[in-house]
């Protein structure tokens, strides 16, 4: 018989019992109704901060439950009869239960500062608080100064504190304790990564705090309890948390002495029907503010609710983040609270990291430990806390020492956040199911919390004989970046040449157009050269992106999204002539949809006759780069953005990569061009220019990261070149920048070791490559206009000129045609 589970509360922690008990619910016991107080469904709120480099919350939402599941979203729970076993909620709705989860979260603590009610003043905790601090922010930009003030200086306060980076502020970060997050980092962490964040524009005030804060016309002014007053554009208070038992002490639970609905080991509450679970429970006489215990909670009542027997397996407390570029992690006992407790520590501040291991009096047993600036050792060490450490402890975090290799035990925790064993991962790769790391992700949820665990993922399938195979394909041995150097240094220009001294076969279509893109980056010819042309995938074969229904579509460059009424009218009258759909595309382009293989050649000819050239939307290369007005049109401009979009798009236009690459150039932290969501990105700031890297990612999106900052135009360019001949030169094939970067060996700090501190002594080499590419480059549409043979290409035989190809067909949508034919038909070459 189906019972009914009311859930009140759709975090993070409500989200996961929900998934959680559907996931193992396979006779459809239970019936789920879930009332949220947000409008919104479950969001990752551990990412909240980088909400602000895109301002979308998509990018945070977690996985949709389903029509299984009723989600009553703006409808909170105000009253609870246990008696009637009923929940009444603001809307009026009665809902029985047979069980019923409190899953309530937490509420920001706000210090009774005098002036904390007054405008501009604002708590960090939802996506909403971050829209009206946006909204604060955008309207005190008009005066020209920007500052803020984060009270609280633990992990939610420097989140917050970035968020306000991320606007364009300089945030002030105001701390009671004596030190940075107090909680989670000893005093001498703390002191280095104070002398870090410092450096990125934070100004940190500890052993102080907000006495007043009073308003004058659009300022704010918070006076600290040490004297010094701050002139502010907007007040956040990030000072910690506090459980939202309010529900439950109405209809007469026990809560503790400190707050939190009181739960047993099984996470039931004083009320037998009742459980509670996440930020408003208190278990063990402690409240949990990290997401890995309440994911705990919700796994024991979802199997309890199953009729199993979990319970409590107490609390992973570990933290592992990237502060503002800052790594900083925690472990186990890091405040070597534990009788006799010994602290061994190596604090190299010319190198910039700290790193502690706490251990056992005889030194046997590694307790727990902090770690600065480079956390790189965290995968290995959480896991192995209250186990033996064989030899010395200092080799655990000795840089010289190159680390102690540890086996991991079978029964360790690899992933916290969801509670996966070393033996639950290495099951499923002795099975044969998962043989990399995505795979692993998808079978055991490791590694999709936080991250920090899948450096370990990877270390595993090697410990489990998976060798992660780094050949092209089955005709070369050789990786891609292995072949661009084979090809560079032997001077070979063809493909034949390539795979008889160095492949073996003919060849396939995943090394055919890796090659050729290789070849193309080096400027050996034209792509429609010779034995390059059969190379080509579809696209490169006609200079042309192949539409769903068989026809091409021609996107002809236009840097910085300028363009004058002249080249408009021209586009406008090709899109009339040739009957072709058009639309302005994300990139600042015109898009023209529809054209024939043959129309190909004489569409090219009228825009590359009216100045246009190939946008290389086709191929694997250089497509856009995107731009604001910049300080043309922008009163909050503070440099040429669109100047700036102009030169580095006529520069790199045309270098043939790996995979596409995308750009945008931004003339104000405001970020109307979105610069952080591309391949690389330009943000201007007062002084200069920042550079991020390694952002949009494909099918796995990500943002971009800070590589340098400040930086005037002619040192911007130079790390630009280098990155993007970097990453020809190195990445695998169909290798988007920020998966490259990601599986680097160190990852963005050894990107910038080699292109900004050369620590390889290349960078005049990648330099010098990319002068090569600009001195040589030429429109690719011109060359195929300027030769009768690259033109006698374009004559297809179902697309022969007069003979209409009967796969394609359209009808009228919106005033243009669009294809009505689904299939793409074999384009015969003659």
């Amino acid at each position: 018989m189906t019972r009914t589970l009311v859930v009140v509360g759709h975090g993070m922690v409500g989200h996961r019992l929900v998934q959680a008990l559907r996931d193992r619910d396979a006779t459809d016991q239970w019936r789920i109704v879930v009332f949220a107080e947000e409008n919104r469904p479950a969001y990752d709120r551990v990412a909240l901060s980088s909400y602000v480099d895109k301002w979308d919350a998509g990018d945070l939402a977690l996985a949709p439950h389903g029509d299984e599941v009723q989600l009553r979203l703006g409808d909170p729970v105000r009253h609870v009869d246990r008696a009637a076993k009923t929940v009444t909620t603001a809307s009026g709705l009665v809902q029985p239960y047979d069980t019923l989860v409190l899953a309530t979260g937490s509420y920001p603590f706000v210090p009774p500062v005098p002036g904390r009610d007054l405008p501009g003043c604002h708590v960090y905790r939802t996506i909403e608080d971050l829209d009206d601090i946006r909204a604060t922010v955008a309207k005190a930009h008009g005066g020209g100064r920007r500052a803020g003030m984060v009270l609280g200086g633990g992990l939610l306060g420097l989140e917050a504190a970035n968020a306000l980076r991320g606007m364009g502020l300089s945030p002030h970060v105001v701390e009671l304790g004596p030190r940075l997050m107090p909680l989670q980092v000893d005093e001498g962490g703390a002191g280095l990564l104070k002398r870090l964040v410092e450096k990125l524009d934070l100004t940190v005030h500890t052993g102080t705090s907000a006495s007043s804060i009073e308003r004058d016309g659009e300022r704010l002014f918070a006076k600290l309890s040490n004297g010094l007053e701050l002139d502010l554009d907007v007040v956040v208070f990030s000072a910690g948390i506090r459980p939202r038992d309010d529900l439950a002490r109405e209809f007469g639970l026990e809560v503790g002495a400190r707050g939190g609905v009181v739960v047993d080991d099984t996470c039931r509450t004083s009320d037998e029907n009742i459980y509670a679970i996440g930020e408003c429970a208190s278990i063990g006489g402690v409240v949990y503010g990290l997401i890995a215990p309440g994911n705990s909670m919700a796994d024991v009542v979802a199997d309890r609710l199953l009729g199993g027997s979990a319970v409590f397996p107490g609390a992973d407390t570990s933290t592992k983040l990237k502060l503002m570029g800052v790594d900083v992690a925690s472990f186990g006992d890091a405040h070597a609270a534990t009788e006799g407790a010994l602290e061994v520590v190596v604090n190299d501040a010319v190198a910039g990291t700290y790193a502690k291991v706490v251990v056992s009096d005889d030194a046997k047993t590694l307790l727990g430990g902090v770690l600065v600036g480079d956390a790189g050792a965290y995968p290995l060490l959480r896991p192995l806390v209250g186990r033996d450490i064989p030899g010395d402890p200092v080799t655990l975090i000795a840089p010289s020492s190159g680390g102690v290799e540890l086996a991991l035990p079978a029964d360790a925790q690899v992933c916290s956040c969801h509670a996966v064993t070393k033996q639950d991962i290495t099951d499923v790769i002795h099975s044969g199911e998962c043989k990399d790391v995505p795979a692993l992700k998808a079978c055991t949820k490791a590694g999709t919390g936080c991250g920090s665990c899948v450096p370990m993922l990877k270390k595993l399938l090697e410990e489990c004989g998976v060798e992660q195979s780094r050949a092209l394909c089955e005709h070369f041995d050789h990786s891609r970046a292995d072949l661009f150097e084979i090809v560079r240094a032997a001077g070979i220009t063809t493909f034949s040449a390539l795979i008889a001294k160095h492949g073996r076969g003919r060849g396939c279509d995943i090394c055919k157009p890796a090659i050729a893109s290789i070849l193309a980056s080096l400027d050996r010819g034209h792509v429609l050269d010779g034995e390059q042309a059969t190379l080509q995938d579809t696209n490169d074969k006609f200079l042309a992106n192949i539409q769903r229904n068989g026809t091409y579509s021609v996107v002809p460059r236009i840097p910085g999204g300028e363009i004058t009424a002249e080249k408009l009218i021209v586009i406008g009258e090709v899109a009339r002539d040739y009957g072709l759909y058009t639309k302005i595309t994300g990139g600042q382009r015109i898009d023209l949809f529809g054209a024939t293989v043959d129309q190909l050649p004489e569409i090219w000819k009228r825009l590359v006759d009216a100045g246009f050239e190939s946008g290389h939307a086709y191929g694997k290369a250089l497509r856009t780069i995107k731009s604001c007005v910049g300080t043309t049109w922008c009163r909050f401009g503070v440099q040429d953005s669109v100047g700036l979009a102009i030169e580095l798009e006529l520069r790199y236009r045309g270098l043939r990569a790996p995979h596409k690459i995308k750009s945008a150039v931004s003339g104000c932290a405001r970020e109307c061009a979105e610069a952080r969501s591309k391949d690389f990105g330009v943000i201007a700031t007062e002084n200069g220019w920042n550079l991020y890297v390694g952002g949009n990612g494909g099918f796995t999106p990500r943002h971009a990261d800070l590589l340098a900052t400040d930086v005037d135009t002619e040192t911007l360019v130079k790390l630009i070149d280098r990155y993007l001949m970097f990453y020809v030169r190195t990445a695998d094939r169909l290798q988007r920048t920020a998966s490259w970067i990601e599986a680097m060996d160190g990852g963005l700090d050894h990107l910038r070791a080699v292109i900004v501190d050369d620590s390889l002594g290349i960078c005049a080499d990648l330099e010098a490559a990319m002068e090569v590419h600009v001195a040589s480059y030429a429109d690719e549409w011109r060359g195929v206009l300027d030769d009768p043979e690259k033109l006698s290409r374009f004559s297809s035989f179902v697309n022969a000129p007069g003979t209409p190809d009967p796969t394609i067909s359209f009808r009228e949508e919106r005033g243009q045609r669009v294809p009505v034919s689904l299939g793409i038909p074999e384009v015969a070459s003659s």
